[in-house]
């Protein structure tokens, strides 16, 4: 069965399209077509697709003169051998790429006994707090749930100083990919979870299925009662919720990569993720293929100025 990503997946399409971005088809890929403010030119974006390949780029770049992009943005789902670059002409390296270039990816068809065993001491330490704790995890798809998980994820991005995708963005997606309860993994799912503590949600994550691999694309927090461990038993249940689903895979969505910086704003949370003793896989990267030359170079300069101004902020 073809390795499919959830966001070249047809139902990740139609979200996309209801959120106002022009979604282009041809073979197996999908791309996304991203209006510029104030200029009439546009940015392709194509995440999580095949290895590239020279038909690849020749079918992109007469879609991108179409289309008026200025480039197109390639992030291919592809793990990374050593020494391996994409060599191709109008093609270089993203400056900013969007996905990580790094995730943790779990083996989920082991026993939950040699799971358990290969997680960190301090991981397995604090799944068991929760679970004296009373901390229960429940699979809750209802708009009451949704709507909790909403409230957190504004207050976890708060807290944490960091950019997020818009309400309305959010709700969309929830709309367009949640469950119904359906047994056929082919078809992109999205399962709301949640952390409950003395009748009070404290953590709710989205779990995405597709085919034969879990993701975990969004979570949120409350800053309160840290010191039961919820979030320790919401990794531990989603992942018995992928073998109670006979997945064998589950990506975590992202990863610092080898060696992190302890002070990267990440640090804290891709130690959660490594304690569960998940393989980190790099892929090869992120990839501009340049459509207008001078057009590109202005734009990487008005963008790394962009960015300057943000993290200013």
């Amino acid at each position: 069965m073809k390795n499919l990503h959830p966001l070249q997946s047809k139902k990740w399409g139609d979200f996309r399209e209801k959120t106002g971005v022009k979604v282009i088809k041809i073979d197996d890929l999908q791309i996304t077509i991203h209006n510029l403010p104030r200029i009439n030119y546009k940015i392709g974006y194509l995440p999580k697709g095949p290895g590239i390949t020279q038909k690849m780029l020749d079918e992109l770049f007469e879609i991108g003169k179409k289309e008026k992009c200025i480039f197109i943005q390639l992030e291919p789902n592809i793990e990374k051998k050593s020494g391996e670059e994409y060599k191709f002409k109008n093609l270089v390296p993203s400056a900013h790429p969007l996905f990580t270039k790094y995730t943790f990816v779990l083996d989920i068809t082991k026993s939950e006994d040699e799971l358990l065993k290969n997680m960190s001491q301090k991981t397995r330490y604090n799944i068991k707090v929760a679970g004296k704790k009373g901390v229960k995890i429940l699979e809750d798809n209802s708009d009451k749930a949704f709507n909790e998980y909403l409230k957190l994820t504004k207050e976890t991005t708060t807290r944490q100083n960091f950019y997020a995708h818009s309400e309305d963005y959010h709700k969309l997606m929830w709309e367009t990919l949640k469950t119904k309860n359906e047994k056929n993994n082919d078809e992109l799912t999205a399962h709301l979870f949640k952390a409950v503590y003395n009748g009070e949600t404290l953590a709710a994550w989205i779990l995405f299925v597709l085919r034969e691999t879990l993701y975990y694309p969004y979570g949120a927090s409350s800053s309160k009662n840290r010191e039961v461990m919820a979030s320790n038993l919401m990794m531990w249940e989603a992942i018995r919720f992928g073998k109670k689903l006979g997945l064998k895979k589950f990506d975590m969505w992202g990863a610092l990569g080898p060696n992190p910086d302890p002070k990267d704003p990440w640090y804290g949370f891709n130690r959660f993720k490594e304690g569960y003793g998940g393989k980190l896989v790099e892929f090869v990267g992120s990839y501009d293929l340049i459509i207008n030359k001078k057009l590109y170079f202005l734009f990487k300069l008005a963008n790394n100025l962009r960015w300057v101004l943000l993290r200013f902020r």
